[in-house]
């Protein structure tokens, strides 16, 4: 049977929780904390019913108390269960049976806590039903559109007419980023606790269903269901709705404090890059990067590129937009002949006319030249546009002409319509008042430096993964691996099995013994490469069970003597040397409890752990995206004729690694690990060559029991 927190497709659920997320009507369960709920839905303007529910008090916050879920006037479509932990489950039972449409269970002591509490959590589910349940051990949900708050504590928020979400899986986040001064419209702000029942991307499909939503921003310290994730957030991309991670665990310290907070697994922060890089999500790695990139999608959206133009009248703000961008991947190209010749006659002589653009303050106060020069900067033909400006402190002084400078940036807009944006250097340099005028003006108010020009970065990359967002696979969910022992396939076992599906291997032979294999190194020719052959050996360099470049019988029979005294296995691989190689290519697959099999390329052989160059993808992988995570790697020059070389056969690499992929996922049940390193890398043309192969397989259970 089918657990109801794992089941995304039932549309009673789904139903369930619009009526959570827009509710007609709220009841509210409990003392204080419900009593703080009805306050926060008046404070921001509900007008629908509030129904307390208490079994001995008369009234709550001047509304008459109902004794108990059928005294209730109708099934309410949202709920505040803000009673201990065990009535909880009482509370939603009574609910489901009354076709209520969902609840936020406030109560802690469930399954973050262990023992006893994992079990109180799945009979909380399953008293649900196909109830939309945020939590247990959660704050709630904050519908600042239509005014209804189920939130028993104070928050910063207000009512808006549209504007980004944001789901997080810690309350005290969600309420700090409800106390934001960065002028910022949040619409719902959702946080989650447990998530038992319902899974954080069945909450983005929640939100998708409202036009309102301008983009959704994701706090997240793990996923149970990467691929349900992946199928939310690809309907989001096609849907235009931008969707924004910051992944907590992403350092091994970061990883340990979430596994013990709402109960969540934080899983490799490589396989989270590469998940959302897949489906076009933005990852941020801070709250103002989250919120700034939030702020600047729902004012402009998804970008074709990241060229940019910039202007300041500072020298100093020029260079360090420069040196802020180049990192992230923003470029400033050069003025047209028409936007500098503009610039030029404006400006004069004194002036230089560049991108990133110093004005110089000949023209500071002067409304009219401003104007002129920020309209010229905001014609010119890059994907977004900044003024650099940072008003003054309260209380130091007048700021008329940085309010002159503000209104000649408004007017210029209103002519020319661009991806705008006024940006301060310094998060504080930028007032609330001044960042609501700037969005009522479709110009987006952003504060920090870096955290604009990564929203920049952000919106680009979204923008990259529209376009192709009709030939992006979701990822399919891998059958759960077999249980059993392990067992390792020698390399010459490897090499055939991956062989026997077109991988390039060297042509090669097996020998038992020195003589034998001297014999065949002479029929295949030399120089040849001789190894030991064993199951267990797995690191053949470190044993010295590997000798490369032998040049004759005698070379070969000597070496073969040599292992032998060593202690190592009679069994020998004769393979003919691969020589020319341009690059040594490691090519990897590895399990992963969350995200099932994933694809490793990079920097191989023996340097591989030192140099650390690798990029993860997810399976099933496409060739577009083998191609595009050879390109990312440090070490792609080396392949791309770095300095006159030869440029590799990067399509015959391309090819092995569809084969590794496609072995991959025949063998999803069983396979554990596997390696090709080094995979030879030769001139265009020639090939790529798979020289070494660890393959550990998991025999079922049932092979492992003893046969009589």
């Amino acid at each position: 049977m089918t657990s109801p927190a794992l089941d995304t497709t039932r549309p009673a659920r789904a139903g369930n929780l619009q009526r959570l997320l827009a509710p007609r009507h709220i009841a509210v369960f409990g003392g204080r904390h419900a009593a703080e709920v009805i306050r926060q839905c008046r404070s921001v303007g509900y007008d629908g019913a509030l129904w307390p529910v208490h079994p001995t008090r008369r009234t709550l916050e001047g509304l008459r108390c109902h004794p108990d879920v059928d005294a209730l006037p109708e099934a309410p479509d949202a709920s505040f269960v803000g009673v201990p932990r065990e009535p909880t489950v009482d509370v939603v039972a009574a609910l489901a049976r009354r076709g209520a449409g969902g609840a936020v269970c406030y109560a802690s002591g469930f399954a973050e806590s262990g023992g006893a509490g994992t079990e109180l959590e799945q009979r909380l589910v399953a008293a649900a039903g196909d109830m939309a349940v945020v939590g247990p051990n959660c704050y709630g949900i904050l519908n600042y559109l239509d005014g209804a708050a189920l939130w028993p504590d104070r928050h910063g928020g207000a009512r808006v007419t549209r504007g980004p979400a944001i789901i997080t899986q810690s309350g005290n986040i969600g309420l700090n980023l409800t106390m934001h001064r960065r002028s910022l419209p949040l619409s719902y702000l959702i946080a989650v606790g447990n998530g038992a029942a319902l899974r954080l991307h069945e909450l983005v499909e929640g939100l998708l269903d409202d036009p309102r939503v301008t983009a959704i921003g994701l706090h997240i310290e793990g996923l149970e269901d990467v691929a349900g994730f992946s199928r939310t957030a690809l309907k989001a991309l096609r849907q235009g709705v931008p969707l924004v991670a910051l992944k907590a665990g992403s350092s091994p310290l970061g990883a340990r404090t979430a596994l013990s907070h709402t109960s969540s697994l934080s899983g490799s922060d490589a396989l989270y890059d590469a998940l959302f890089r897949r489906v076009g999500v933005a990852r941020v790695r801070d709250l103002p990067g989250l919120l700034e990139t939030l702020k600047f999608l729902t004012v402009h959206g998804a970008l074709q590129g990241t060229r940019i133009a910039s202007m300041s009248c500072s020298g100093g703000e020029a260079s360090l937009v420069a040196d802020l961008a180049q990192p992230r991947g923003v470029t400033l190209p050069g003025f047209a002949s028409r936007t500098a010749e503009r610039l030029s006659s404006l400006l004069g002589e004194r002036v230089t006319v560049a991108n990133p653009l110093d004005y110089h303050t000949y023209i500071w106060g002067d409304r009219t030249a401003l104007t002129e020069c920020y309209g010229a900067v905001l014609d010119a033909d890059v994907d977004a546009r900044l003024l650099v400006l940072d008003l003054p402190k309260p209380g130091t002084g007048g700021t008329a002409a940085w309010d002159t400078a503000v209104d000649a940036l408004i007017t210029a807009h209103r002519a020319v319509r661009s991806v705008t944006c006024l940006v301060s250097s310094l998060p504080e340099g930028l007032p609330q008042s001044t960042g609501a005028r700037l969005l009522d003006e479709g110009i987006a108010p952003m504060q920090g430096l870096p955290e604009c020009l990564d929203a920049i970065a952000a919106a680009a990359a979204i923008g990259a993964a529209r376009a192709g967002a009709d030939h992006i696979q979701p990822l399919t969910a891998h059958p759960p691996p077999h249980t059993g022992t392990s067992r390792t396939l020698d390399e010459w076992q490897g090499k055939r099995a991956l062989a026997a599906r077109g991988l390039p291997i060297p042509e090669a032979a097996l020998a038992a013994g020195p003589d034998e294999a001297a014999l065949r190194a002479r029929e295949l020719g030399f120089p040849v490469v001789l190894k030991a052959v064993s199951a267990t050996l797995t690191h053949k360099t470190e044993a010295g069970a590997v000798r490369l470049d032998l040049a004759d019988a005698g070379q070969v029979r000597q070496a073969a003597h040599d292992m032998l005294g060593h202690g190592l296995p009679g069994c020998f691989l004769v393979e003919r040397m691969v020589r020319d190689q341009l690059a040594e290519l490691i090519v990897g697959v590895h399990r992963d409890p969350q995200f099932g099999l994933a694809l490793t390329v990079g920097a191989g052989g023996v340097l591989v752990e030192l140099l650390r160059d690798t990029a993860t993808v997810l399976l099933p992988a496409t060739p577009d995206e083998i191609r595009a995570a050879l390109r990312s790697l440090r070490t792609w020059p080396l392949l791309d004729g770095y300095r006159g070389r030869p440029r590799a056969d990067t399509e015959a690499v391309v090819e092995a690694v569809t084969v590794v992929a496609a072995y991959a996922r025949e063998h999803a049940a069983d396979l554990t690990e596997l390696d090709v390193n080094p995979l030879l890398v030769l001139p265009e043309g020639r090939g790529a060559y798979a020289v070494d192969v660890l393959i550990r397989l998991t025999r079922p259970a049932q092979e492992d029991r003893p046969h009589d």
